[in-house]
């Protein structure tokens, strides 16, 4: 039996998004001002750094300020195109009306933004990290939390190589190897298998709301010189959605003549029916949407999860031995529709947390200093202003939770703070029966302006080892068929943004669950909307999944 080899470090980080990484700068800055010396290490389980990273992307520019202040004077990907233009758009099925900037608090202006590619930032900013002396491992994924004898996290194991899907061991089999470190971060982003591990093993959430998601099915699109404007920026709401369902779109005009097209679906939808997917395609028809890509070519896509619980569902941040960093606790401000400064921001004060311990010779206990400077953060400050627009949106309806989501926000900008905080109940509880409500209408791919999901999947250049355990696991098989099909139609055939689950044989009297694991694009969303909570997500082999390019 092969045993796993361990290495030492001061603090490894598990995940290469612009917390993980923006944690291990701020380590590493703090170890080079004390003069110190501090082992950081991070583990991503793409293929490379930015691999698996997807976001619209209009990022503030507020923690990398405080980072790395001298980002603008250097090759940064970020300052290539500054947000010029910011528009609302509220559709209707075939019009358009612009939200007069005057209707909304300065903080959603957009003033002082840059879009461009989230991946391409991330892998600049593992260039700054690698500068310092941070060592990043990509295609290794965290598949096991280790804990002391004591029950503090000690560190992560990495998953097995060259395990077959039936279990036994291939010709280039290589066990796992373990990382030790006194402090563990978990920069997983949304949903991440291990975070969900550590969140309950410590009932992390016990004193906040549950989290709520939505779901992100982007597009990257070559458009015709004439028609793009660098630095324009587009939100929209309205059609497709019905009064089932949440979410809007967005089309940001990036670098080198490309639009980062997209839309969000809130995963707290009611109609089972619902595809996540076809709504983002059927928002393409929109003429306002298909008159900008019209000559156009599609380029890349891609599609994942989001957090949209907002400051009452942020967990406790701290456990013996590690903190929640990033999306993993899920700092997405929703009405802005930006989450990169909050997660970057969360990762520098748990980095000046650790090194303090680490300095004072303290190991495995709780970072107190790390939730205690949250607390007084402009990024809990920030939060704290719009934690009432989700649960107002959805409890009221597109138009109308809007009015009155816009009020609290210029209310509480204005220094009004509203003596509530509302709730959020489960997406996963959310779904009717199938039979109460009607498929909603899509329209047929035709190959130019709207797209099939295998087709789609081919452009995020997924792959997996076929050869594998399936990472789609099912706490109970006969789930699927004997309970998801008869109420909901089985929602996964249709939540998927991937195709990964499909139900052969649907007609007949032996119908069969199938789950195509190789087309998983990570998105999580299988894991959040499922109605039994019966699939489980976890880690493939370190290297699978998606590769954005440049998404």
């Amino acid at each position: 039996m092969n045993e796993r080899e361990s290495m030492p470090y001061d603090v490894v980080i598990v995940g290469a998004g612009p917390a993980g990484l923006s944690a291990a700068i701020r380590l590493k800055q703090l170890a080079n001002e004390a003069g110190s010396e501090l082992a950081v290490c991070v583990l991503e389980k793409g293929s490379e750094v930015g691999a698996h990273i997807l976001s619209g992307a209009v990022i503030d520019p507020r923690a990398m300020d405080e980072l790395l202040p001298d980002w603008r004077d250097t090759d940064c990907p970020l300052a290539e195109t500054p947000v010029t233009q910011n528009h609302h758009w509220v559709l209707t099925a075939t019009k358009k009306y612009n939200l007069p900037h005057l209707w909304t608090p300065p903080f959603l202006h957009n003033k002082g933004t840059y879009t461009c590619s989230l991946g391409n930032l991330c892998r600049w900013l593992a260039g700054r990290a690698e500068e310092l002396g941070v060592e990043i491992f990509p295609g290794f994924a965290a598949a096991e939390i280790l804990f002391d004898d004591d029950g503090r996290v000690k560190g992560v194991a990495t998953g097995d190589m060259g395990v077959a899907r039936d279990g036994t061991h291939k010709g280039d089999y290589t066990p796992g190897l373990e990382i030790h470190a006194k402090y563990t971060f978990f920069a997983e982003g949304v949903r991440g298998h291990l975070t969900k591990e550590v969140i309950r093993t410590f009932d992390l959430a016990k004193d906040a709301q549950p989290q709520v998601y939505g779901l992100g099915v982007k597009e990257l699109w070559d458009i015709e010189p004439g028609k793009h404007e660098p630095g324009k920026v587009v939100h929209t709401q309205g059609f497709p959605l019905g009064d089932d369902a949440n979410g809007g779109g967005w089309i940001y005009h990036q670098a080198g003549g490309q639009v980062s097209i997209g839309f969000v679906t809130w995963l707290g939808y009611t109609n089972p029916h619902i595809s996540p997917f076809h709504e983002m395609q059927k928002w393409k028809t929109h003429p306002a949407v298909a008159d900008l890509l019209k000559g156009g070519k599609r380029v890349s896509y891609g599609a994942r999860a989001i957090n949209d619980g907002g400051l009452q569902s942020i967990p406790k941040l701290v456990f013996p031995g590690g903190a929640l960093i990033g999306c993993s606790a899920g700092f997405l401000n929703v009405p802005r529709i930006k989450g990169t400064h909050g997660a970057q921001k969360s990762a520098m004060m748990a980095a000046e947390a650790a090194f303090e311990a680490i300095a004072a010779g303290r190991e495995h206990d709780e970072l107190s200093a790390y939730p205690a400077a949250f607390e007084g953060s402009w990024l809990h400050k920030e939060l704290s202003v719009v934690r009432n627009v989700v649960p107002l949106v959805k409890k009221f309806g597109d138009f109308l939770g809007s009015g009155l989501s816009g009020i609290t926000m210029w209310a509480e900008h204005l220094g009004l703070k509203m003596p509530f905080t509302m709730k959020h109940h489960p997406d996963h509880e959310s779904l009717w029966r199938a039979d109460l409500v009607k498929p909603p209408v899509y329209p047929k791919a035709d190959g130019v302006l709207t797209f099939d999901r295998l087709s789609s999947v081919f452009l995020s250049n997924t792959n997996h080892e076929e050869d594998q355990p399936v990472h789609l696991t099912l706490r109970d098989p006969a789930i699927p068929i004997e309970h998801n099909l008869p109420l909901y139609d089985e929602p996964a055939q249709r939540y998927c943004p991937a195709g990964v689950y499909e139900v052969v044989g649907a007609e007949t009297d032996d119908p069969r669950f199938v789950i195509n694991a190789q087309n998983c694009v990570h998105c999580k969303t299988c894991d959040i909307k499922d109605p039994t909570q019966n699939i489980n997500w976890v880690v493939p082999e370190g290297g699978g999944g998606p590769n954005y390019p440049n998404m």
